[in-house]
């Protein structure tokens, strides 16, 4: 099993197509190097903690901790999303609305990703393979 079969993981990978194709395509010039980088690396974030916390889960508190910023990182770019809309960059309202409510979806995701972390006793064991090393 891989980091690639959490749902979580999906979700931030397919909300960082859509939104790095929403700046490029949806927002003015000017704010393609200014709130569009920073969607862009917020969105990002999420999906890279969710591997890395995912690649130091022998470690639980680790894998919390970078559950944690990825949840952070999530509300970040529901931040940058709604400042888009505020100051009228981003028109599109279906497009905002869907992205909006795709980005409070993982985040909710996560959230329980992190809870069910927290109190499954052996979550992060029981992925492990067992090794056998020879003395």
């Amino acid at each position: 099993m891989s980091y690639q079969h959490f749902e979580i993981w999906q979700m931030a990978r397919i909300l960082v197509i859509d939104i790095h194709k929403m700046t490029l395509t949806e927002l003015p010039k000017f704010e393609m190097y200014e709130e569009g980088a920073q969607i862009r690396r917020s969105i990002k974030s999420v999906k890279a903690n969710i591997v890395e916390g995912y690649c130091r889960r022998r470690y639980r508190q680790d894998y919390i901790r970078f559950l944690v910023i990825a949840h952070a990182s999530c509300d970040e770019t529901k931040d940058h999303l709604e400042t888009l809309r505020e100051t009228g960059s981003l028109l599109d309202d279906e497009l905002y609305k869907d992205l909006h409510a795709r980005v409070t979806k993982m985040s909710r995701a996560i959230n329980g990703f992190i809870k069910g972390v927290e109190t499954t006793r052996n979550a992060v064991r029981d992925e492990l393979p067992d090794y056998e090393f020879e003395a």
